[in-house]
């Protein structure tokens, strides 16, 4: 936030100065047109038979000379006010590290199995953005079989959204109509909703529309009574205001913007829940977790090489340190050995014993005498190879 505060107030400073420029600008040049105008002026009162005069001319060299002047104020101005665009671009190359290789390892993709699994992962990330002749093109491309892509429901869902955004209930409504039991078992507002907008959206169109509005009212509002008895009759409130227009009356809100923004995120919400996929692809999830631990990793690279232990990074599948990541970037369970006070990986999985407590495989090993363990939680003796790897 630092580097982006020191940049903005750099771009701050462009603006200040441009508005200064542009204001001055505007003077002087109606100054000059002022100039002018008073040389038309002065000439158009001679007779055009006439030569013209000695104070015609000295007129008329006092414009010019005025003019000159101003213009090279206004050129000079112009040429600080580059100066001042150039410090912007240095302030991000100041804050901002242009060079990321310092924290990312190249031999990732070298593989083919890796190489393969990024573009996989890209080309649903399409799919899910509907998105669906580029992630063709990215298939074709790449080689990817197009039998292991499947176009995840998100893509369809997502369609959806951009309806709703665009002002088309149809798509919806048909969608939360195939799963309304599923929605009310869920206790979802979601067909409330959208229902909710389908009436204010045939109101819009005047008093000719009342009756049309009243119909649709009893056709789909009669399921909901019981759970949105108030929010329907705070619905056919409005219908009194229909000669001097809803956004004149005190229910202007139900035709806000916000209304269609907040139904279209709650379908999506609800709907990925229901379909048990999740909101964001994973390319984003993945995308979003960088950029957050970017900063953090930076850092530590800087503090690395400057006490020369970079090899220590080097090569491990794990960070050297913790990142602190929001509550929705947290997908699995995390496990730490009660032993050894160490979080549990790939290498270094949890363990079950027989009698049912987890430790962590170097616990494990560390504990070991022989053929023999004895569980550090309870007095049960049995052999290590019995303990099981746990998968969370």
């Amino acid at each position: 936030m630092e580097s982006c505060a020191a940049v903005e107030k750099e771009v701050e400073k462009v603006i200040n100065k441009f508005s200064a420029i542009n204001d001055h600008s505007q003077r002087i040049i109606g100054d000059v047109i002022s100039l002018i105008e008073k040389l038309r002026s002065s000439i158009a009162e001679g007779n055009p038979d006439n030569k013209v005069t000695a104070g015609q001319v000295d007129v008329l060299n006092e414009a010019l000379t005025k003019t000159k002047d101003k213009l090279h104020r206004l050129t000079t101005e112009h040429r600080d006010l580059h100066g001042t665009v150039s410090k912007v671009g240095k302030a991000i190359d100041r804050n901002f590290v242009a060079d990321f290789t310092a924290t990312s390892r190249t031999d990732v993709f070298q593989t083919e199995r890796n190489v393969m699994l990024l573009n996989k992962i890209m080309a649903q990330h399409f799919y899910r953005q509907g998105m669906d002749d580029v992630a063709d093109a990215l298939i074709k491309e790449s080689g990817l079989p197009a039998e292991d892509i499947v176009p995840e429901p998100y893509a369809e869902l997502h369609r959806i959204w951009e309806a709703i955004h665009a002002g088309n209930l149809a798509p919806a409504l048909d969608w939360a109509g195939r799963y309304s039991a599923e929605l009310d078992a869920r206790n979802s507002t979601l067909e409330f909703k959208l229902h909710r907008l389908a009436f204010m959206q045939i109101l819009n169109g005047g008093v000719q529309a009342q009756t049309e509005a009243i119909a649709y009212a009893r056709t789909n509002f009669a399921k909901f009574v019981r759970r949105f008895e108030k929010d329907i009759q705070i619905l056919m409130g409005t219908l009194i205001y229909l000669q001097i227009g809803i956004h004149n009356s005190p229910y202007k809100y139900l035709t806000a913007p916000e209304m269609w923004i907040e139904t279209a995120d709650v379908f999506l919400k609800d709907a990925c829940q229901l379909l048990g996929i999740n909101k964001d692809s994973p390319l984003s999830v993945i995308v979003n977790a960088g950029c957050t631990a970017l900063p953090a990793l930076l850092n530590l690279k800087q503090v690395m090489m400057s006490r020369q232990v970079t090899g220590i990074w080097n090569g491990r599948d794990e960070l050297p340190i913790e990142i602190d990541l929001e509550p929705e970037n947290r997908f699995h369970s995390i496990f730490a050995c009660p032993i050894l006070r160490q979080q549990s990986s790939e290498d270094n999985p949890p363990m079950k014993l027989l009698c049912g407590h987890v430790i962590s495989r170097d616990a494990l090993h560390k504990l070991s005498n022989g053929p023999i363990l004895k569980c550090p939680y309870c007095p049960m003796e049995q052999c290590p190879s019995d303990a099981k790897v746990i998968y969370f």
